[in-house]
């Protein structure tokens, strides 16, 4: 999936925690093999390559993740879709740093974009597209997911406390370590990679981030970033980073991906359908560099301020970061 897990768990003793970890990182490796697109041979690959023309049998779990995944696309109206593998290649983000796409490039990929593109048949565990060239990308949820199954896994091993970390983007802390409420978790400042943005403490919970600086690139200076907004085939533009903090990893994988398409101030329709979901906007500010908007605060910001903080974040490379 194109990151590092990191695993810090508390048990009684060196061996048994040696024989967890092995377990839970066989289990990686096997999601690795279905859900990757970096893997030729990975399940995913295998539906990419032939969904276009034929019905493609695929295992259970995989099946099941496909129908979350979609589901999730239809709660958020399109903001998250697992169908922009055509975008990602289209601003050059598959295997590679990103590039400008032309205009022509954006409507090729755009009409192999969405959720009714794909079939699904769950009496025979089957996937189809209905035109050739579509092309599924999980990166956007397959790591939540991951996450979410060795949490399953060390609750079943009667693990109490323990950190699972997808590449630093999803981390969810089980339990508590000795002697703590929960485990504090430092959100990354989008502006300066060194500093710290804000702290937060997870027990039995998820925290997820999209972030423009993960991955993007510069043209006449505008920064372009790997987020994709699935229905104008484009990348976001005018947030830096959102977190949020979920129940499930799965959950919050979509969601900040969600949020950060759909910005702040169309969000907050959308917030009031979810329940138990803590949301932080990290959003871009001229004279400070950027600010931390909690979901609270939402309703009370009014619309020219959001036009502003969107006018700034059309361009991000300014000054230092605020904490």
């Amino acid at each position: 999936m194109g990151t590092d897990f990191t695993l810090y768990i508390y048990t009684t003793n060196t061996s048994t925690a040696n024989r967890k970890t092995e377990r839970v990182f066989a289990i990686v490796d096997q999601l690795e093999s279905l859900l990757s697109n970096y893997q030729p041979q990975s399940e995913l690959s295998r539906i990419n390559a032939h969904a276009g023309t034929e019905a493609v049998t695929t295992d259970p779990e995989t099946f099941h993740f496909l129908e979350e995944s979609l589901a999730w696309s239809a709660r958020s109206d399109g903001a998250f879709d697992i169908t922009v593998g055509k975008l990602m290649k289209a601003w050059g983000f598959f295997r590679g740093e990103g590039r400008l796409a032309s205009d022509r490039d954006v409507e090729t990929a755009r009409a192999l974009v969405g959720s009714s593109h794909v079939v699904l048949d769950a009496s025979h565990h089957t996937i189809r597209f209905d035109r050739r060239g579509v092309e599924l990308d999980l990166g956007g949820i397959a790591k939540g997911y991951a996450v979410d199954r060795v949490v399953g896994i060390l609750t079943a091993a009667h693990v109490t406390a323990a950190l699972v970390s997808a590449g630093g983007s999803t981390i969810y802390g089980l339990g508590a370590p000795p002697g703590h409420p929960g485990w504090t978790v430092s959100i990354q400042d989008p502006v300066d990679s060194r500093k710290v943005a804000r702290e937060v403490e997870l027990r039995d919970r998820a925290l997820s981030v999209a972030g423009s600086s993960e991955k993007s690139f510069e043209v006449n200076g505008v920064s372009y970033s790997h987020i994709m907004d699935p229905r104008t085939g484009r990348p976001v533009q005018g947030v830096l980073s959102v977190a949020v903090i979920t129940k499930t990893g799965t959950e919050g994988d979509a969601l900040d991906d969600a949020f950060f398409v759909l910005g702040p101030e169309q969000n907050r329709t959308y917030l009031k359908r979810l329940r138990d979901v803590q949301t932080f906007f990290l959003l871009p500010d001229t004279r400070r560099g950027y600010v931390v908007v909690e979901e609270q605060a939402l309703r009370f910001i009014a619309a020219s301020r959001w036009r502003a903080l969107a006018s700034a974040g059309r361009r991000w490379g300014w000054g230092p970061s605020a904490n």
